[in-house]
């Protein structure tokens, strides 16, 4: 990237204000050196503190936990980010014995620091991979070096960035595929080494991106595009033939597209490789998943392949993620329907998810077998409880239009509303119902609904499981059940090993859980939460810490009202050039120079908007921390608009003095940019005494909006 000596011109004699102040030689270099610097020095500096469970380490300190104990578990996130802080805390010798149970549990004597330096050194790598993003898109040394020390002296990035999180994994890769398209973009020969190692690394930077959260998928489009706008001019470039077009194609294809896939397929088979032992998780998923988990009760399992009267059953519902049917002892409390015991779905298995099958009109009988049938009248009653299930008018709890699900009686005894039709879905009339593999309809004899859940999670008086209605429309998809567990001694068991899935399966199994997982997210009682509206404005802050040592997640508002102020700017930037170009007023600015300022900006500002904009659209809980990515675009984009504002406006002006009004403007602006660092870090390095509001406090006067809560 060494640059060409050129002959330094008069600003003013050729219009050109860039010359007379390039970098040259090893001048990026060192700068780059001074970046990463000040990223390790500032990231690092009291990485161990607090010594306690700091806001969603909870969640995947213990992910990394259950790796190291080979224990299935279910997330919303693809499992690439989990897998290596799993492998960091092994390698630095912590053995996944810490419970994770809630922040502010004390680490005491467990080896919690490896995964927090790992996680902290990726974070630390963002700055320069800045830095080096906008040398390559501007040629710029001064605009890298502003860049990335918008994205150091942002305390809202050294918060999220110093903790056992995906976000920092997350953020890193992101910046990885950037850099990575932007390098193979510059690369002028053609399939040299160099330019399939630039479009392989990219296409690898892009798969763990995904393979992170599935937000990184942003990131691949931000690359598609880049990649469709490199074709077009590739294709409109007529002394190139189109075989050689054709090869363009091809090669990206394979290298932003089939190689990434390839990954991704490999972290899933490396993921479901490693959990191999039953856990928590193992109710999200169907029966025939599970059967493949070392534990789990279906894992080797036999038991009859017949269900007969008499049976004991649990019913898991055939919805991607359904869980089982449950109830309790608990009632639905005043106001909602009928006082009369709840019934849910609960995606763990218990003792409360078993039913015994019965005639409609009688016990059990004791001296015959008797097969569950398609067409037949049962009655379900809750084993620990000796409950029926049973359904009446009342309405559900949350969808009004359903009928409410409960249990009722005493000792088995109840009403008629206890009657359900067995309807097997695409059975024989007379078929009979088998373990597992008959997908089940309970059709309510009276009131002519079918048994289903809404997947709505109810309210904390239910424990936050989800509703289960009795729904009119017979067609609903999700009333489909299937029965997983069957204990019967009087049949002969047999092994339900058959019914194991494929990898393939288990991927797609596993997708469609976690993306409904993900658009089912709701917020916790008493959790805050945020809108999208709020985060470019720093509106409100994220508590990591909320004890005697406060950690506050909240940006720089000097660098985040900046970054609105220049998003702004650039527009005005760009009216301005279109005019100078349509005008031919080359005398004032250098319109290459400024072009590739326009064009690197686009390219950033279109970053951010994929990274920002699809959040409107989202129906899930959000939270501030979402709003990073976007940051980093932003961020990115404000270096070089300053840097071009700082080196163009003085030579406009002054045009004799426009190297020293270069520094004179731009030393006070990076100044102000590190002192607001400076009174801004205890956020990020820990709060004792007072909060802002006492005069007293250490960051009184510093509260700038109402809504800030530290």
């Amino acid at each position: 990237m060494e640059k060409k000596s050129t002959k330094v011109k008069s600003p003013t004699a050729s219009g050109n204000i860039w010359e007379s102040y390039k970098w040259s030689g090893s001048h990026w270099l060192l700068l780059l050196c001074v970046i990463t610097v000040l990223s390790l020095a500032t990231r690092f500096h009291k990485v161990t503190e607090p010594e306690h469970v700091c806001w969603d380490e909870v969640h995947f300190g213990k992910m990394g936990s259950w790796y190291i104990n080979r224990t299935f578990f279910f997330d919303v996130h693809p499992p690439l980010g989990k897998m290596l802080i799993a492998l960091s805390g092994y390698l630095s010798g912590y053995d996944g014995s810490f419970a994770f149970d809630k922040p502010g549990d004390k680490y005491g004597d467990v080896n919690y620091v490896g995964m927090r330096i790992f996680c902290t050194f990726l974070g630390a790598c963002i700055a320069p991979l800045a830095y080096l993003i906008v040398l390559e898109l501007t040629n710029s040394p001064s605009a890298a070096f502003m860049s990335s020390m918008m994205i150091i002296c942002d305390v809202g990035i050294l918060t999220l960035t110093q903790y056992i999180l995906l976000d920092p994994i997350l953020l890193f890769f992101i910046m990885m595929s950037t850099y990575g398209i932007v390098k193979f973009n510059n690369c002028t020969n053609d399939f040299s080494v160099t330019w399939w190692f630039y479009l392989c690394f990219t296409g690898s930077m892009l798969a763990c991106a995904i393979s992170v959260k599935f937000v990184g998928l942003f990131v691949v489009i931000l690359c598609g595009l880049v990649t469709v706008w490199k074709l077009w001019l590739i294709l409109g470039d007529l002394s190139k033939s189109m075989v050689y077009v054709l090869k363009h194609f091809l090669a990206r294809v394979f290298g932003l597209i089939l190689l990434p896939a390839v990954l991704y397929l490999c972290i899933f088979y490396i993921h479901l490789k490693v959990l191999n032992k039953s856990g928590n998780g193992d109710g999200f998923f169907s029966s025939a998943f599970q059967s493949v988990l070392d534990g789990n009760s279906l894992h080797n399992a036999s038991m009859p392949r017949e269900v007969a009267y008499g049976s004991i059953i649990t019913l898991k519902n055939r919805r991607t993620g359904g869980g089982y049917l449950h109830s309790h002892w608990h009632l639905y409390p005043e106001g909602v329907g009928a006082r009369q015991q709840q019934c849910t779905t609960y995606t763990h298995k218990d003792e409360n998810n078993r039913f015994l099958v019965k005639p409609y009109n009688s016990d059990p009988s004791d001296q015959e077998t008797l097969f569950l049938r398609n067409g037949d009248l049962v009655r379900l009653e809750h084993v620990p409880t000796r409950r029926n299930l049973h359904s009446h008018r009342e309405p559900a709890p949350i969808t009004k239009k359903h009928f409410q699900v409960t249990g009722y009686g005493e000792n088995g005894t109840g009403d008629p509303n206890d009657v359900w039709k067995v309807v097997i879905v695409h059975g024989d009339s007379d078929g009979i119902v088998t373990t597992v593999t008959s997908q089940i309809r309970f059709v309510h004899y009276l009131q002519h609904c079918v048994l289903t859940t809404t997947g709505k999670q109810l309210p904390s008086w239910a424990y936050e499981q989800q509703e289960v209605t009795c729904n009119p429309n017979l067609r609903d998809s999700f009333g489909i059940w299937n029965v997983e567990e069957n204990f019967y001694p009087k049949l002969p068991n047999v092994s339900f090993q058959v019914f194991a899935p494929g990898f393939f399966a288990r991927v797609i199994e596993s997708h469609a859980v976690m993306l409904q997982g993900n658009a089912g997210l709701k917020p916790k009682e008493g959790e805050i939460t945020s809108r999208p509206w709020q985060w470019p404005i720093n509106y409100r802050g994220q508590f990591f810490s909320g004890n005697t040592y406060r950690i506050y997640l909240l940006g720089n508002p000097v660098i985040w009202w900046g970054n609105l102020c220049f998003l702004l700017c650039f527009a005005f930037v760009a009216v301005i050039h279109a005019l100078m170009a349509q005008r031919g007023c080359d005398n004032v600015i250098c319109l290459n120079e400024t072009s590739k300022v326009v064009e690197s900006s686009i390219w950033l500002i279109i970053g951010w908007a994929l990274h920002y904009i699809p959040f409107f659209a989202m129906g899930r809980v959000l939270y501030f921390h979402h709003y990073f990515p976007a940051l980093l675009y932003s961020s990115m984009l404000s270096g070089v608009l300053l840097n071009f504002i700082v080196n163009t406006a003085p030579a406009t002006i002054f045009p004799q003095w426009h190297k020293m009004g270069y520094h004179v403007v731009s030393g006070p602006v990076l100044g102000g940019i590190v002192f607001s660092f400076v009174k801004f870090s205890p956020l990020a390095y820990g709060m004792t005494g007072p909060y802002s509001q006492e005069q007293n406090s250490t960051m009184h006067g510093l509260k700038w909006l109402d809504s800030w809560e530290f």
